[in-house]
């Protein structure tokens, strides 16, 4: 006989709403940006008003905590899934402010006509209108009075039957009286299993992730400080995306502005390096992993709840300690200092774009292994050195693109015991001689630019301080960020016009990163054709490709850009020899980068 793992109750709305204010759900802060437009609202009221159903609130009551006296704190409730729901109506109804997407603090106000029966969202059109009331948030005000405002309503509008007035807003008033569906989750559940129920009873199937749970969890207990430590995540990430947001915190959140968190992060407001922008994932990801050695968030709920593995009861003080660790790794992860130095380790290995970064994993990993280094103190130079050699692997290798969570796990792990010696074995399994000269050129048989190899490979010329496709001066770098063309090699008109399909023309091996008035130039000319060009430009001729004018200069920058030596005699009928050329020779100038790292 199968274990029922939740319970189903039907609960008045006002209630609900009761219980969140005093702590017995436990939402997100209002602070957290509301995602629902304002129509959106409207239309949720108008369903309550006309008991059409609105679905099912979830919520899990946290496990129980064995106290210091042996006995169990029974835990809040997290809602889960319905926070949009609720905070529409603590908005609406209650009159309370929500902050939007950017973080601006606005009140969603709902108008009610009594007559039409009819909600909107209220506009300077209708609070001119007498027979609109204007804000149903008074309705609901305790000290409101239902006769005295009919009295005045129909003072206002004589036309109209009280009676009828007074039923349609005794019936607005009663949709607190409404039940809504409550679906709570056992407190002996983990989080796997919350995860599964929660993909399988959304109508929607949405993933709920484990960093949500994670936030949800650290929201709720204000005991040590959990909810001051999601507003720091929270903004602090909002702030790395708009530094301007910071004097919008600072009227929005006075309170906080006074924590050690805000302290951390006030030196957002002048930075605009976008490189790393964080999510409240990533942050977590990064703290957790440095601070308790371990990759999978799902542990982290089970910790900040006072898990204990080996026993597996709940801990009062496994909970305290918890919270305090991830805290410290917050902080840790705000530090100017640590993450101004990490994001010019990335630069330095030739990540100069956040367009060249497609694995955020890889620089999150990459993050959670610097702060680990400098808690060994390791030599600020050799923590250089390993940080660019290992998020280049990550990159090139695509090792946490599968399953990050149990590779974080597992690298955390063995970091912590042996880093040099893990790093460089990983090195010789993963990067051997095999790979450079077999596996890489193989990986760069792909149509896709934003690749991980030929990423690599940009990173690779920046280094490198490589000059652009047969310029002479304008560097890679300089290209990448002017957002500088990619060039095919052989143009892509001239393959069109030869029968290659777009899978064929559009293949790393075929770009390079070119000046636009060179791309221009060469048009849809097949190399053997713009190639003698060139030469001739190089022999006294007239410049018709960049500023490029002897055979020793167009030597040295078809070498940074690995361009076979044999280019001037290719049609298309060479074509396929000059990819399979061109793909070991892009290969072997990144192991030659990997090993400068």
């Amino acid at each position: 006989m199968s274990i029922q793992k939740y319970s189903v109750n039907q609960y008045p709305i006002q209630t609900i709403l009761t219980w969140i204010q005093i702590g017995e759900i436990a939402i997100p802060e209002i602070q957290r940006p509301f995602v629902w437009d304002a129509t959106k609202v409207r239309d949720f009221i108008d369903s309550l008003y006309n008991g059409y159903p609105v679905g099912y609130i979830i919520a899990w009551r946290n496990p129980d905590v064995r106290l210091k006296d042996g006995t169990k704190a029974t835990g809040k409730r997290i809602l889960i899934d319905g926070q949009q729901r609720v905070t529409a109506l603590m908005a609406s109804l209650l009159g309370k402010e929500i902050i939007d997407k950017e973080y601006q603090k606005r009140k969603i106000v709902i108008a009610f006509h009594p007559v039409e029966k009819r909600f909107e969202v209220s506009n300077s059109a209708i609070q001119k209108d007498k027979q609109w009331i204007q804000d149903i948030a008074e309705i609901f005000h305790p000290n409101f009075s239902l006769l005295s405002f009919i009295d005045e309503y129909c003072a206002k509008n004589a036309d109209f039957n009280k009676d009828q007035i007074f039923k349609n807003i005794e019936l607005l008033k009663g949709i607190v009286n409404n039940h809504i569906g409550l679906i709570e989750l056992n407190s002996d559940l983990d989080i796997d299993t919350v995860t599964e129920i929660f993909i399988r009873i959304n109508s929607q199937g949405v993933v709920l992730s484990q960093a949500d749970f994670a936030m949800s969890k650290i929201a709720v207990n204000e005991t040590y400080g959990g909810n001051i430590l999601r507003k720091a995540i929270d903004y602090f990430c909002h702030m790395a995306v708009a530094p301007e947001f910071y004097k919008q915190l600072v009227d929005l959140d006075k309170d906080f502005t006074k924590t050690e968190y805000f302290q951390k992060m006030a030196w957002l407001k002048n930075e605009n390096d976008d490189l790393y922008d964080p999510s409240y994932t990533d942050m977590l990801r990064v703290a957790f992993t440095c601070k308790f050695k371990r990759g999978r968030l799902q542990d982290l709920v089970a910790l900040l709840s006072g898990r204990n593995f080996e026993t597996r009861d709940y801990e009062e003080e496994i909970a305290r300690n918890s919270f305090e660790t991830l805290s410290l790794g917050i902080k840790d992860y705000m530090n100017e200092s640590n993450f101004k130095k990490f994001v010019m380790i990335i630069r330095s290995a030739g990540f100069i774009d956040s367009s060249m970064i497609r694995s955020q994993n890889a620089l999150n990993f990459a993050y959670a292994l610097y702060l680990h280094l400098r808690e060994l103190k390791v030599n600020q130079a050799e923590i250089e050195s390993f940080v660019r050699k290992w998020f280049v692997l990550s990159v090139l290798t695509s090792r946490y693109s599968g399953s990050p969570e149990s590779q974080f796990d597992y690298d955390i792990k063995q970091f912590s015991s042996d880093p040099e010696k893990y790093l460089q074995n990983t090195i010789d399994a993963e990067l051997s001689d095999a790979y450079w000269k077999l596996r890489l050129p193989q990986q760069m048989d792909t149509s896709v630019s934003s690749s991980p190899s030929f990423n690599v490979f940009l990173a690779a010329q920046v280094k490198m301080n490589d000059k652009g496709f047969l310029s002479k001066d304008i560097t890679v770098q300089d290209l990448i960020a002017l957002k500088g063309d990619v060039h095919h090699i052989f143009p892509r008109e001239y393959l069109k016009k030869q029968g290659h399909s777009s899978g064929v023309y559009n293949q790393i091996a075929n770009y390079v990163m070119a000046q636009s008035e060179i791309n221009i130039a060469i048009g849809s000319k097949a190399p053997n054709v713009y190639f003698k060009q060139i030469m001739e430009q190089c022999n006294g001729g007239k410049l018709k490709y960049g500023g490029i004018k002897t055979m020793e200069e167009l030597k040295a920058n078809m070498e940074m850009n690995c361009i076979p030596e044999g280019i001037a005699d290719m049609d298309s009928s060479k074509y396929k020899d000059f990819l399979e050329e061109r793909r070991k020779l892009m290969a072997l100038k990144i192991m030659r980068y990997f090993s400068m790292l």
